[in-house]
């Protein structure tokens, strides 16, 4: 049987994903400090929003709302032993609004990193990385995601522990990561792109890339660098929509659809398959992407 990952592979040369999931709740209401994890049992409709918005406007690949719903990250708001609940319900609500919308649209479950360092740099074990995630990435397979999607990370070993933790659930669940090469072409722990392509190649993941950082051109190098090492390679790229700033004491994202637009092209003649938005980025630059790239 076929799974909707491969379909969609074989069905569309490129693979328009969502925008940012944190930034338009924050537009939504989502306090200061708040988890957003939360809202997926607090404020279940304003999450559903998110996700039929960026249904309408064309996205193929959507994220759940589950980037801090690991229980390192849930354990700051008290919420570690809601870990399955707060995940299985993030995956459901996705889902239902594929389904509600009738498209061939696929249920990505967001996995982001832990927010520890692990041994020896910091407290967090390897094994215990690797139970928080297959924790999380349990509950996100239960609720019907099609694939998981790890974002956002800067520590190849903490993007071998959501590996391993996801396999230990499912052997074959496709698992796309994308890290964050935002410190001089680098991620935060000094991770280069090419060597971040070789591992994730090793270890079996489905796709790779960056997402979120300073803006598009910062991720356009990263996705050269990993084509060179890895030509073959489905590739991602969810840039933020431009660099932050902070406005009035409000942080904004200066890049406008038109040139989320231009850079989703530049991209995709880069080699990415994969192309969406991360922070800042709206349903209005992902309509503006789909129209760019001609899907």
């Amino acid at each position: 049987m076929t799974s909707k990952w491969q379909t969609l592979l074989d069905t569309s040369p490129i693979i328009l994903a969502d925008g940012a999931m944190g930034t338009m709740l924050q537009a939504a209401g989502l306090a200061p400090g708040e988890s957003p994890v939360i809202w997926n049992i607090e404020q279940p409709d304003r999450v559903r929003a998110v996700h039929r918005a960026y249904l309408e406007a064309g996205a193929q690949i959507l994220i759940t709302n589950t980037f801090v719903g690991s229980r390192f990250r849930l354990a700051r708001h008290g919420w570690a032993a809601r870990v399955a609940e707060v995940n299985r319900r993030g995956a459901e609500l996705l889902r239902e609004e594929i389904a509600r919308a009738g498209v061939n649209a696929l249920a990505a479950g967001d996995i982001g990193p832990s927010g520890e360092l692990l041994t020896p740099l910091g407290a967090l074990s390897f094994d215990d990385a690797v139970a928080g995630f297959e924790e999380q990435a349990r509950a996100l397979i239960e609720g019907g995601v099609d694939v998981i999607w790890a974002m956002t990370l800067a520590d190849l070993e903490e993007a071998r522990a959501i590996i391993e933790g996801v396999r230990r659930v499912s052997h074959d669940i496709p698992i796309l990561v994308s890290m964050t090469f935002d410190t001089r072409g680098r991620t935060m722990m000094g991770v280069k792109p090419e060597d971040a392509a070789r591992k994730l190649i090793e270890w079996g993941a489905a796709a790779i890339g960056g997402n979120c950082g300073n803006g598009p051109a910062e991720i356009l190098e990263a996705i050269q660098k990993m084509r060179a090492v890895a030509p073959h390679a489905i590739l991602i790229a969810k840039p933020n929509a431009g660099k932050p700033e902070i406005v009035e004491g409000k942080t904004i994202f200066p890049a406008t659809p038109q040139v989320m637009a231009e850079s989703a092209v530049a991209l995709r003649d880069a080699g990415a398959r994969i192309i969406g938005g991360c922070c800042g980025t709206t349903p209005a630059h992902i309509r503006a992407m789909r129209a760019a790239l001609g899907l």
